[in-house]
C-alpha cells in the first residue's frame, strides 16, 4: 500500500492508496494538526496510531512538507522508521513532470506542483487549482501542464483570526454560511463578510485569470477547488465546477510512479 503525506502549514493530510495506477482507491485517509516542534519520533509513533490495522501494510511512501521544520523531521523519520520502504520526498531535484514558467522555480511551493501534475492528469486542459488552505493559493495551469503562476491570498481562517484579534468588539465565529446576506447579529454579520467576501473574491480572481489565460492558451479552462475550508465555499462559487479533496494526495500517487518506474 503507497502512504501519501502531505505537509502543510495547518495541517497534515495522510492518504493511503491500494497500490498504485488509476484504478487504486484511496482506502483510508487521515488528517492531525501540524506542529513544527514534532520530532521525528514523535511523528512516527502519532501515524502510526492513526493507521492501526494498515500499519505494516506500507509498501511505498511518497510525501511533501510545505513547512521547513517538520521537512527536517520528516526526512529523519523516513529515513529512521521506513528505511526499507520505497520512499519520494518532493523537493528541488525530483522529477514531477512539471515545467515550472515563473521566474524563480525554487520559490515554487512543493504541494503547487504536485497539484498541477494531479490536476492536468484529470482535466487535461487549462486549469485553475483553488486551494482553501492557511493561504488561499490559485495556481494556474496550462493545457500542456505547465505551471503558470498565480495569486496568493490570505486564508479564510488566517483571516477571521487577524480580524478577532485586532477589533476589540469582534471575535471568532463558526465557519458556516449564514441565514442571509443581510447579517442580523454580530455573528451573522461577521459569517456574511467571510463567506460571501471570500466567494467574491475567490469567482472575482478566477474570472481575471481566466481573461489573461486565455489570450495566449484559448479553450476550455477547468477550475478546481481543494483543501480543507474547500467546502465553505465550493456550493455559493459561480466559477468552480470540481471539489477534489484528495488532489494534492492523488498528485503524490502520481509522482511517485512517476518516479519509481524511470528506475
Amino acid at each position: 500500500m503507497l502512504l501519501a503525506i502531505d505537509v502543510g502549514n495547518t495541517n497534515i493530510v495522510l492518504g493511503l492508496y491500494d497500490g498504485v495506477g488509476d484504478k487504486a482507491p484511496l482506502v483510508r485517509d487521515w488528517r492531525m494538526r501540524t506542529d513544527a516542534r514534532m520530532t521525528a519520533d514523535e511523528l512516527a509513533l502519532t501515524m502510526r496510531g492513526m493507521f492501526g490495522e494498515y500499519a505494516d501494510k506500507i509498501t511505498g511512501i511518497s510525501a511533501l512538507s510545505t513547512v521547513p521544520a517538520v521537512l527536517r523531521e520528516l526526512r529523519v523519520m523516513l529515513g529512521r522508521y521506513y528505511d526499507a520502504v520505497p520512499k519520494i520526498l518532493v523537493e528541488p531535484g525530483v522529477k514531477t513532470g512539471v515545467p515550472l514558467l515563473v521566474d524563480n522555480p525554487k520559490e515554487v511551493g512543493s504541494d503547487r506542483v504536485i497539484n498541477t501534475l494531479a490536476a492536468h492528469h484529470l482535466y487535461s486542459t487549462s486549469c485553475i487549482v483553488v486551494d482553501f488552505g492557511t493561504s488561499t493559493n490559485l495556481d494556474v495551469i496550462s493545457s500542456r501542464g505547465e505551471f503558470l503562476g498565480g495569486a496568493l491570498a490570505p486564508g479564510i481562517e488566517i483571516s477571521v483570526d487577524a480580524l478577532a484579534a485586532r477589533a476589540a468588539q469582534l471575535r471568532k465565529v463558526e465557519l458556516i454560511r449564514p441565514r442571509n446576506v443581510i447579517g442580523k447579529n454580530t455573528v451573522e454579520c461577521l459569517q456574511s463578510g467571510i463567506v460571501w467576501g471570500f466567494v467574491g473574491q475567490v469567482d472575482g480572481l478566477v474570472r481575471k485569470i481566466t481573461e489573461e489565460l486565455q489570450q495566449t492558451d484559448p479553450g476550455p479552462v477547468t477550475v478546481i477547488a481543494t483543501g480543507g475550508l474547500a467546502p465553505l465555499v465550493v456550493s455559493e462559487s459561480s466559477t468552480i465546477a470540481h471539489h477534489v479533496p484528495d488532489l494534492t494526495l492523488l498528485g503524490l500517487r502520481l509522482v511517485f510512479e512517476r518516479n519509481m518506474t524511470s528506475r
